[in-house]
């Protein structure tokens, strides 16, 4: 099932025989994840403007290829809700502003075990709303926002799609990228890719374990997919891996925001892995994927 390009870069990480994050502490787990998140990722891209910044009382970093007024996309990394931050998407960050021609606003959320469900929640929902309200101090277009993750982000972009829906803020679109949408890991792709394809079972568990109560799973900040009502989202771009646990969620997520009559654009990356968008010096895949998210962005922010 895998590319031979993906088969071969699955090998040499299982010859690294380093110790997989359910192994380690989540301080020990964010220095590893930090230290290999941008390997294979694409150069970092120089832009006219990179700022450090704080927002909605959280660390930010702005990306924009000009000092135009700019439509911008929050962005939300991806983890586990458990590591990761502005350092490990730098490099991706930095492509999707220069793909898109867009501003990107990086969010350095609040992580578990230290800030459990829902402050990561509560965090992206405040980002996006401050957007609205005042992204014109930043020079932005505060008129034209978008909001996107991977992974654990992309389950936040996802929620805060739907929370822009109830405050009844304009988003032009929610980038979802191999997001997790359903309450227990127990779907069909989760048993067919359990080990052996980067985000193993043990790892998912582990990072569950450290966001969230068992209780409060079902709760549709969590598992967007519980949501009562999709009609009247944002339009959607979702990027998915076949060989990834979180396939089927993402798929299940797409089918319900099409019979509430939200537009979705749906590209199915084969033969690749979770995270796949973040190995752009290896996979074609990668770059296709980084494209096609570039390609939404300025078809919706041209509409909005």
């Amino acid at each position: 099932m895998l590319t031979p390009k993906m088969k071969t870069l699955l090998d040499r990480i299982q010859r690294a025989n380093r110790p997989a994050f359910h192994q380690l502490s989540p301080q020990q787990a964010r220095v590893a994840y930090r230290m290999g998140a941008e390997i294979l990722d694409l150069p970092r891209a120089p832009l006219a403007r990179v700022e450090n910044l704080s927002w909605a009382g959280r660390p930010a970093r702005l990306y924009a290829p000009s000092v135009d007024k700019l439509p911008v996309l929050l962005y939300l990394h991806g983890g586990g809700f458990t590591i990761g931050d502005l350092e490990t998407h730098d490099s991706l960050c930095r492509q999707f502003a220069l793909r898109a021609g867009v501003a990107v606003l990086a969010l350095d959320y609040r992580l578990a075990p230290e800030h459990r469900f829902p402050c990561a929640v509560e965090d992206s929902v405040a980002a996006m709303r401050l957007l609205f309200e005042q992204g014109a101090t930043l020079g932005l277009d505060a008129t034209r926002v978008a909001v996107g993750g991977d992974s654990a982000g992309g389950t936040l972009a996802a929620v805060c799609a739907l929370q822009a829906r109830m405050d009844g803020l304009p988003l032009a679109l929610q980038l979802l990228i191999t997001p997790g949408t359903t309450a227990r890991a127990d779907t069909e792709s989760h048993a067919r890719f359990a080990k052996g394809y980067l985000l193993d079972a043990e790892a998912i568990a582990w990072f569950f374990a450290h966001y969230i109560d068992d209780a409060q799973k079902d709760d549709w900040r969590f598992a967007p997919l519980h949501a009562e009502d999709f009609e009247g989202l944002a339009p959607a771009c979702m990027l998915l891996a076949e060989a990834d646990p979180l396939v089927d969620e993402g798929l299940a997520y797409a089918d319900r925001l099409r019979m509430a009559g939200v537009p979705v654009q749906l590209e199915l990356y084969k033969g690749v892995t979770h995270d796949f968008i973040k190995m752009g010096r290896m996979l074609p895949e990668a770059l296709a994927a980084q494209e096609a998210a570039a390609q939404a962005l300025r078809e919706r922010f041209e509409r909005a």
